[in-house]
């Protein structure tokens, strides 16, 4: 593959692919801008990265349209494109190996159960259970150790990692990705407190919906509902090791860090971003576009699109630097208030008789 190739690729995506310097240098594969060598294509997105051009052993550079590069063309060759860092992902999409998660058909250590309906070109690996009842889409790959319970719907060109569990009754779109470790539909956390200190368990009734083009990470739980439904949208991205509670609502194309903790009943909007380690209180509601910085404590709503929040209890970005500073100038405001104090304990004792009250 030479970089023509890839301009004629990148083409598919973007309006103009501008070429800057030799098409037919060979092309063998991606690599990070400080560790790239010959035959490598890298990019360059972010400005602090920029000083990595003079250095770079790649042949290849994609970069932004605006980015100077003639200086640089008697030695590297550049693709200009509008979005660099998405150019990228179809590079990297372009080069990666496929991922073997199960031999095409139905292992032999499978347990398949009654009433099952499949798609075609349906692959399970080595002792996956699939529970009665269940539908399978087209092209779905099912790994080994794999559990479906009763009644799950698994939709066209899943891939379902080792060891993924998914409750009973769960309904999961097209092109659904869940990585090793993921359970989806376990019971939610509800438990009636009695007068002697006792708990009673809640029945957990409902399931758990997941639209289309969702990706899930390893060890991340998704509980059913009380009643009705769990739902995460079509095109959400959720991190490994995030909890998300009964009830609650991911909004579509709405990202979530790892580590975070969504209780139950909470409604996040669409094309939301959630930094790792946020951690939300129950029955609260984020508007569309909301951002949320890592490690933030959402204790309330917050119904205005376009937020953005940190800190804990979470509050606007300009609200929240603001009483950092205040924060920061304690000290000094403690310093000059003790001085004060003792000038006017002088005064009022006598002893600063150039000063009076």
């Amino acid at each position: 593959m030479n970089v023509f190739d890839l301009q004629t690729f990148l083409q598919q995506f973007f309006d103009h692919v501008d070429l800057v310097g030799d098409g037919d240098v060979a092309i063998t594969g991606p690599a990070r801008i400080e560790q790239a060598s010959k035959g490598n294509v890298t990019f360059v997105a972010n400005e602090k990265y920029s000083k990595y051009i003079s250095t770079t052993k790649a042949s290849l550079l994609i970069v932004s349209r605006q980015m100077p590069v003639d200086q640089y063309s008697d030695r590297l060759t550049f693709l200009k494109v509008k979005d660099p860092y998405t150019a990228f992902v179809f590079i990297l999409k372009k080069f990666a190996a496929p991922r073997r998660l199960a031999s095409p058909g139905i292992a032999p250590t499978a347990v398949v159960g009654s009433n099952v309906s499949m798609g075609s070109n349906v692959s399970i690996g080595d002792y996956a259970v699939i529970g009665d009842g269940c539908t399978i889409g087209d092209n779905a790959i099912i790994a080994p150790h794999c559990v479906l319970m009763d009644g799950v719907s698994l939709g066209d060109g899943c891939m379902l990692f080792p060891h993924v569990v998914c409750y009973d009754a769960v309904r999961i779109g097209n092109r659904v990705t869940l990585h090793s470790g993921v359970v989806i539909g376990a019971d939610g956390f509800g438990f009636a407190p009695q007068s002697d200190g006792s708990y009673i368990k809640i029945p957990q009734m409902g399931i758990v919906e997941i639209g289309d083009d969702v990706e899930v990470g390893a060890n991340t739980t998704i509980d059913r509902a009380t009643m009705g439904s769990t739902v995460v949208e079509h095109g959400a991205k959720i991190d490994n090791l995030v909890q998300i509670g009964h009830n609650c609502r991911i909004g579509n194309d709405t990202v979530i860090a790892s580590q975070t903790g969504v209780s139950g009943s909470v409604s996040i909007g669409s094309q939301c971003m959630i930094g790792g380690q946020v951690g939300m209180a129950g029955h609260l509601s984020l508007a569309d576009h909301t951002q949320v910085a890592a490690k933030a404590g959402i204790t309330k709503s917050f119904t205005r699109p376009g937020q953005v929040l940190r800190g804990y209890p979470a509050q606007t970005m300009k609200e929240q630097l603001r009483q950092e500073v205040l924060i920061r100038n304690l000290d000094r405001m403690k310093t000059r208030l003790e001085e004060l104090e003792a000038e006017f304990e002088s005064i009022r004792n006598g002893e600063n008789p150039s000063l009076s009250l």
